[in-house]
This record gives C-alpha cells, structure tokens and sequence, in this order.
C-alpha cells in the first residue's frame, strides 16, 4: 500500500502540473512545474521526504531505460541529423565544458559557504 501511496503522490503532482501547464497563458513545461510544485511541498511540509523516497530512488536508479525511445527516435532521424554532424558535435562538446565548468564553481563555492557557516557556528 506504501508503494501505490508514494506513485499516486508523484503521479498527482505530474497531474497536477499538466493542468496547471494548461492553464498558463505561456508555454511553460510541466516537468519543471511538477519539480518546483514538489519542492514547494518539500518545503512547506505538507509533503514529507517519506511520501515521496522510495519510489522517487527508484524511478531515478532506473533513469536510463527513460532514455531509450528518445534514442530510438533519434535513430529514426539520423539521415536528417547527418547533414548537420558537425555542429551537433560543436554544440555537444561545447554546452559539455560549459557544464563542466559551471558544475565546478557551484560546488566550489557551496563548500567554500559550508566552510564559513562551518566556522561562524564554531566562534
């Protein structure tokens, strides 16, 4: 019973962000809906880590297999995609040190902020 809990709770909050998507006078996609409307009730309290752990590790210990129809697709399209190898190679190495990069600062900064609440605990 645990489990259908923790499914009906990520389903409807994906629910939940479809209808708000829908109702949006923009585009906005309902992924990131759902990952915020999420982290507000994280937040709030009006969901617990509980509610949501298990099935959430699961789901993100199976991510790969998410993956697959999106590259079947992208087989599907490679006499499209090969006239433009080149500049999907470019992009891909590029936005690949771009996040490299970033990813590198974000954390050098969180522990050097980790470090200073760290030491302003300790005086």
């Amino acid at each position: 019973m645990k489990i259908l809990k923790q499914f009906g709770v990520i389903f409807g909050v994906c629910w939940i962000s479809l209808v708000i998507e829908h109702y949006l006078p923009f585009s906005f996609p309902a992924s990131v809906i759902g990952m915020i409307l999420l982290l507000i009730c994280l937040l709030t309290g009006f969901l617990k880590i509980e509610h949501v752990q298990e099935k959430a590790d699961f789901l993100l210990g199976n991510m790969a297999f998410f993956f697959v129809p999106a590259g079947v697709s992208i087989i599907n399209y490679f006499d499209i995609l090969k006239s433009t190898v080149l500049q999907l190679l470019v992009i891909c190495v590029v936005s690949t040190i771009v996040t490299f990069a970033v990813t590198a600062y974000v954390v050098t900064l969180t522990v050097k902020l980790m470090e200073k609440k760290k030491g302003g605990k300790k005086a």
